[in-house]
């Protein structure tokens, strides 16, 4: 009596393979978006957030002699463009919209003042105090009201975005916002207010301690 040769075990086609992938991630999803409509069900898989960071080391201390007068606030709107040579935009360029708002004190150094600039007359009833004029201070860009408000990208700043990992990516506006900031602070008589704000803190401060006459003037 002859056997027959067993048959070999048929092999799935490649079509199969692929369909059959594809109904197991339509399940997955299907399954994902019934748990987030099912009230309780979704906290099961929910995210939690855990700050590791370590704790913030004293670097330096400094002693500050300067008393801030005014403090400015500032928002400008910077729309910068990145263009590339001999390629249109949508292939390659970037332009980013991005609103930065900030702050500027202006400020008096008192830690200059020698004697030469204190005058005190006999009675102790009147003096006369030369200042410093005052100055301004770096912006500082606040993050919680800075954001950006488009970002337009060409097809090979996009792909490139996809390989890399840039935390500084909004760095260029961020640093063109300050400077801008900087500027509008320039030109913005913050300073002329210091100096009227310093003007009435010394002589609120000196008349209370017994001088009638106060006298205060800027300069070098």
């Amino acid at each position: 009596m002859t056997t027959s040769p067993e048959r070999p075990p048929r092999r799935m086609p490649g079509w199969a393979k692929a369909v059959g992938a594809l109904v197991v991630v339509l399940a997955v999803l299907f399954a994902g978006i019934r748990l987030a409509v099912l009230p309780g069900i979704k906290d099961l898989f929910g995210t939690e957030t855990h700050d590791r960071s370590g704790p913030a080391l004293l670097k330096s201390i400094q002693d500050l002699s300067r008393y801030d007068a005014a403090s400015g606030n500032f928002q400008v709107v910077v729309d910068l463009e990145k263009d590339a040579k001999y390629l249109p935009d949508a292939i390659r360029g970037t332009r980013t919209l991005y609103v930065g708002a900030g702050t500027v004190d202006a400020y008096v150094d008192l830690g200059g003042i020698g004697d030469k600039d204190v005058r005190v007359d006999d009675d102790r009833t009147s003096a006369t105090l030369r200042l410093p004029h005052a100055r301004l201070g770096k912006p500082a860009l606040d993050p919680d009201h800075s954001y950006a408000v488009s970002k337009q990208r060409g097809l090979l700043d996009r792909l490139g975005d996809l390989f890399s990992d840039n935390p500084n990516s909004e760095r260029a506006v961020q640093q063109l916002a300050v400077r801008h900031i900087a500027e509008a602070a320039r030109g913005s008589g913050l300073t002329s207010r210091a100096e009227t704000n310093t003007t009435g803190m010394l002589e609120g401060l000196l008349k209370s301690l017994g001088f009638q006459e106060v006298h205060i003037t800027y300069g070098t």
